[in-house]
């Protein structure tokens, strides 16, 4: 009996995982395009600005941009970092600046319970998708 008991407890946990419903993904931003300018000025660059909302705990995968990217904070406050730097925390009006070879590893919203919203102004190649898939440490940034 008492190794049926020793097994019973064995297995609560094992079964407790595979029975439990799957932690949902954090939320997603909802972006909007304000404006999208060819430059020329600079032949083969635009302008592309947006705004970015995080819903309570929404969040971004890691990215990159292959732009160079200036960030205001416009509602709430957004949790932002960069591969090889630090996080750091941002509330309504400051700024944050990702250069084009940068990896963006952490974006989120700062709050559980409360929406933040930022404009995000890029400066980029014509015709690129303005937010790719992050490369991994060793593929060179062209």
């Amino acid at each position: 009996m008492k190794r049926l008991n020793r097994l019973a407890l064995l297995l609560v946990p094992v079964l407790t995982a595979v029975v439990a419903p799957p932690a949902k993904a954090a939320p997603g931003p909802v972006l909007k395009t304000l404006l999208s300018r060819e430059l020329p000025e600079h032949p083969g660059k635009e302008l592309l600005s947006i705004t970015v909302e995080y819903p309570p705990g929404g969040s971004d995968p890691v990215h990159r941009h292959d732009a160079h990217a200036f960030v205001y904070v416009l509602e709430g406050s957004v949790v932002m970092g960069l591969r090889g730097g630090r996080e750091v925390t941002l509330a309504k009006g400051q700024t944050f600046y990702e250069a084009p070879g940068d990896v963006h590893t952490v974006s989120r919203n700062a709050s559980s319970t409360k929406p933040a919203k930022f404009l995000v102004v890029f400066l980029k190649d014509k015709g690129t998708d303005s937010v790719l898939p992050a490369r991994g440490k060793r593929e060179p940034v062209q």
